[in-house]
C-alpha cells in the first residue's frame, strides 16, 4: 500500500502574512526640485514659479509623486506647497521625500490600518521572500503591532522559519 503524503504546512494553524501585499499601488515617480533651481542651487521665486507653470505635469498622471531636492539648497516650505498645487490634478498621491521614503511611509500607513486583534493568539509567519522590495521598517512595525497579541511570530516561509517571538506560557 502507498504511503499518503500529508502537507503538514497546509494543515497547520500557521497564519502567513505577506508584506508584499502592502506595497503601494501605482507607479512611483520622482520630482527633484534641483532641476528647477537656478544653477541647481538657488530658488529664485519668479523663475521657480515659471518653471512649474511650464512643466509637463501630465507625465505624472495617475502616479505617486515623490518630491525632494537632491541639492544642498535651502528650499522654502511654500515651494513644496506650490509643487503640490500643480501636481494635485494629475497624481494619485504626492509625498515629500524620495521614492524609497514614499514606499516606506506607504507600508507603515497600511500596517497602521491592521486590527491586531484579528491575529490574537495566532501563530504567525511573516513571509520573507517577495518580488517587490519590502523595507526593513515594515518587518519591525508588523512585529511591534502583533507581538502583544500573537502566540508566536516567525520569519521566512512556513516550511522553513526563523523564530522571532514566542509568548511565555502562563
Amino acid at each position: 500500500m502507498e504511503e499518503v503524503l500529508v502537507n503538514r504546512v497546509a494543515s497547520s494553524s500557521l497564519v502567513t502574512i505577506d508584506l508584499e501585499k502592502f506595497y503601494p499601488e501605482g507607479d512611483i515617480a520622482a520630482f527633484d526640485l534641483k532641476d528647477q533651481l537656478f544653477m541647481g542651487l538657488i530658488l529664485k521665486e519668479n523663475d521657480f514659479r515659471e518653471a512649474l507653470k511650464n512643466f509637463d505635469w501630465e507625465q505624472f498622471a495617475g502616479k505617486n509623486l515623490a518630491v525632494f531636492c537632491s541639492a544642498d539648497a535651502i528650499i522654502p516650505v511654500w515651494a513644496y506647497m506650490l509643487v503640490a498645487t500643480y501636481a494635485a490634478a494629475q497624481v494619485r498621491d504626492v509625498f515629500l521625500g524620495t521614492p524609497d521614503q514614499f514606499v516606506e511611509r506607504s507600508f507603515l500607513k497600511s500596517l497602521a490600518g491592521l486590527n491586531p486583534q484579528d491575529f490574537a493568539d495566532k501563530r504567525l509567519v511573516i513571509k520573507g521572500c517577495s518580488d517587490k522590495p519590502v523595507p526593513p521598517s515594515a518587518y519591525l512595525e508588523i512585529t511591534r503591532l502583533l507581538q502583544p497579541v500573537a502566540r508566536s511570530i516567525m520569519y521566512g516561509e512556513p516550511c522553513s522559519t526563523v523564530p522571532v517571538y514566542k509568548k511565555a506560557k502562563e
